[in-house]
């Protein structure tokens, strides 16, 4: 990966960030946040408590009311959207699609020889060598996940921002994504994403970041995944138990008669 100077503390610094929209009601309010060179940093949070802002804020693409966010000069970022937000039926190949990353305000690029080889190099990290020539909509839902993530990559980013990466995602492709991501960690790229699936995203991560507007905690899934910072995060009381060495976060029962899941000390297992 390209070298890039940091600036002072980490690729990206956030620092007493407050956003609104409209001049109305603070979405983010004073967050303090910093990215590391090779983090893989996972955001969660109720609906409504600022993930997709803090993305796009430390993109560039939303303005502060207070604070800042700085970056490292010359620092190559891309985005992952919400596969709900794209239209799958827009008459586009994956090569073109990956290809429209460095467009010039052309609607359809047009692919040289060289960058359709690129173009082909980059579908083959992600596992999807043979399929450039293939309509978006012909794809299953891991597939189109991973086209937006080879057009990130095809800009040559040094951090990439997903919004919700594995929504709409069965279980089995979930796990995928995931491991997709570890695997481009490892490579050296700076990971960031938000998502709402806390045992089975976030709990896997190396570290996370509990927002509600503000920052609630961040840190390890075992330093952060605890009662008190979730209940805060989330505003009503939530459990954590372990279930076979794994960290399992559930809602905390309503009715006090109701026994919560224990360890029944016989393997692990849940009674």
């Amino acid at each position: 990966m390209t070298s890039t100077s940091e600036v002072a503390g980490g690729l990206i610094v956030v620092d007493g960030l407050t956003v609104s929209y409209g001049g109305g009601a603070p979405v983010l309010i004073d967050v303090d946040l910093t990215i590391e060179p090779g983090d893989l940093v996972g955001v969660v949070g109720p609906s409504g408590s600022g993930k997709s802002t803090l993305l796009k804020a430390m993109l560039g693409t939303v303005d502060a009311v207070a604070g800042s966010v700085r970056r490292a000069p010359g620092l190559a970022v891309g985005l992952v959207p919400q596969v709900e937000t794209i239209d799958w039926n827009f008459p586009v190949t994956v090569a073109e699609c990956v290809g429209m990353a460095r467009a010039r305000g052309l609607r359809m690029p047009w692919i040289n020889r060289t960058e359709r080889s690129e173009i082909a190099d980059v579908l083959d990290r992600l596992g999807m060598a043979g399929l450039g020539n293939r309509h978006i909509r012909e794809l299953s839902g891991g597939q189109q996940q991973r086209v937006f993530l080879a057009r990130a990559l095809f800009t040559t980013a040094q951090v990439i921002f997903l919004d919700e990466p594995t929504s709409g995602l069965d279980v089995r492709t979930r796990h995928d994504v995931l491991h997709l991501l570890d695997e481009l960690n490892a490579d050296g790229l700076t990971i960031v994403l938000t998502t709402h699936d806390l045992n089975g995203i976030a709990a896997h991560l190396p570290t996370v970041v509990c927002l509600n507007r503000s920052v609630i905690g961040a840190g390890r899934p075992d330093e952060v995944l605890v009662p008190d910072v979730l209940e805060r995060t989330y505003g009503s009381p939530m459990e954590v138990l372990e279930h076979g060495g794994m960290r399992v976060v559930v809602d905390a029962p309503i009715d006090a008669t109701i026994t919560p899941l224990r360890r029944s000390g016989r393997g692990g297992a849940l009674a």
